[in-house]
C-alpha cells in the first residue's frame, strides 16, 4: 500500500506513521516528493486495515498498489529519478553516453580507449573484467588486474567506471574499483545477486533479460531497490525472438513503455541489440528519440582482434560520428548530450 501524506506533513507526523508501519513489521520506503511524502509500504498488507494510517495526524489517503514492483512504479514515485554519477546526472533532461570495450583485454587497450572515448563525447567507460561467456573455453576476463587497469584509466581521463558483476563473492572487489555495477542480462533473475546489489548503494545498471518481459525487468529492480538502493537504470538491450538477421530484437516500444510505468531511468545497449556494427548508430538514434535516458555504445580500438564481440563495437572514430548524430537527435525532442566539461556531484540521488 501507499501512504500519502498532506502538503506540509511535518517530519515528526511522518515518523509517525513509518513507526506504525515498522510496529505492524512492515517495510517503509519514503519518497519525498517536491510537493508531499509518499510512503511506500511493503509486507503483509491483508491483515492491517487501512484505518490504522488514515486516522494518523496529516495522512491525506491510503492506496493499494496495483503492481507487484510497487518502489519501481510510478504510483509510488510519479516524478522522474534524478541521480548523479561522477560528472553528470541520469533521468534529467541530458543524455549521457557510456562507452567502451565488451572486455577489458590489456593496459594498453582500456587506456587507449579510454582515452578516444573521451575525447568523443562519452561519460563514462564501460569494459568487462569478469565475463559470462556461453563457452567456458572462451576468454573470461582479466579479474582484479582488469580492474586495476580500469581504475588508471578514470585517473588518466576522469570517466566513473561501469563493470559487470557476476557473484555475490565478486561484490568486496567490486565496490574498491566500481562507481557503477552492471547486472548482465543472464543475471537479470539471480536474485540472491540482486538483494545483495540492493544493500551496497552504488548505481547499477540493470539489463533486461534476453526473453524477459517488462514486467520481469521492473520485478528484478525492485528486489534491488527493496535492499534500499533506489540508484537503479533500466537497461534495454534487445530480447530473442523468431528473428535471425540481428543478434537481438530491439524493443524500442520498451522505452516509452518503461518511462511510463516507471520513475527509473531508461538506456538502451544498441551493440547487443543488433549484434553488428552497422546497425549500432541508426537504433542508438532510435533509442534518443524514443525518450531514453542514455545509450550505452561498445568501443574497441581494433574490431577485429577483439577477445569477444568485436562484431557489434565501433571503432574509435565510428564512435565519434555517432556521438555527433545522436546530439543533433536529442537536441531535436528538446533534450542534450551531457556537456562536455560538467561538474563533480558525489553519487547520490538528486530527485528519487
Amino acid at each position: 500500500m501507499m501512504i500519502i501524506m498532506q502538503p506540509g506533513a511535518t517530519r515528526e507526523q511522518i515518523s509517525t506513521v513509518i513507526d506504525r508501519v515498522h510496529a505492524n513489521r512492515m517495510e517503509a520506503h519514503t519518497n519525498v516528493g517536491t510537493r508531499q511524502t509518499i510512503i511506500g509500504v511493503v509486507g503483509d498488507r491483508h491483515n492491517v486495515p487501512a484505518d490504522q494510517f488514515e486516522s494518523l495526524p496529516n495522512v491525506q489517503s491510503v492506496e493499494p498498489v496495483l503492481k507487484s514492483y510497487e518502489l519501481a512504479s510510478r504510483q509510488f514515485h510519479p516524478e522522474n529519478s534524478v541521480f548523479s554519477l561522477g560528472g553528470f546526472t541520469i533521468g534529467g533532461d541530458e543524455i549521457p553516453v557510456i562507452a567502451g570495450p565488451c572486455s577489458v583485454e590489456s593496459r594498453q587497450q582500456i587506456l587507449e580507449t579510454a582515452q578516444a572515448v573521451k575525447e568523443a563525447g562519452a561519460n563514462a567507460l564501460r569494459g568487462g573484467v569478469f565475463k559470462p561467456r556461453q563457452s567456458p573455453y572462451s576468454f573470461q576476463g582479466l579479474g582484479e588486474e582488469g580492474l586495476e587497469y580500469m581504475a588508471e584509466a578514470r585517473a588518466l581521463t576522469g570517466l566513473p567506471l561501469v563493470v559487470e558483476v557476476m557473484a555475490e563473492s565478486q561484490l568486496p572487489l567490486m565496490s574498491k574499483y566500481v562507481d557503477m555495477l552492471q547486472i548482465g542480462a543472464r543475471n537479470m533473475q539471480n536474485y540472491s545477486l540482486l538483494r545483495a546489489v540492493g544493500e551496497t548503494h552504488i548505481p547499477v545498471l540493470l539489463k533486461r533479460g534476453l526473453s524477459a518481459t517488462i514486467d520481469d525487468l521492473l520485478n528484478a529492480a525492485e528486489y534491488i531497490l527493496f535492499g534500499g538502493n533506489n540508484r537503479v537504470v533500466l537497461c534495454e538491450r534487445g530480447i530473442r525472438t523468431f528473428e535471425t538477421a540481428t543478434r537481438n530484437t530491439t524493443d524500442i516500444n520498451a522505452i516509452p513503455v518503461l518511462k511510463s510505468l516507471s520513475h527509473l531511468p531508461v538506456v538502451l545497449d544498441p551493440s547487443h541489440s543488433t549484434g553488428h556494427t552497422s546497425f549500432v548508430s541508426a537504433v542508438a538514434k532510435a533509442a534518443v528519440a524514443a525518450g531514453a535516458d542514455g545509450i550505452i555504445v561498445e568501443v574497441h580500438p581494433d574490431p577485429e582482434h577483439a577477445f569477444s564481440d568485436g562484431q557489434q563495437s565501433l571503432k574509435p572514430e565510428e564512435f565519434a560520428r555517432l556521438v555527433k548524430q545522436v546530439k543533433a537527435v536529442a537536441e531535436a525532442v528538446d533534450r542534450t548530450l551531457v556537456p562536455e566539461e560538467t561538474p563533480f556531484f558525489p553519487n547520490g540521488v538528486i530527485n528519487g
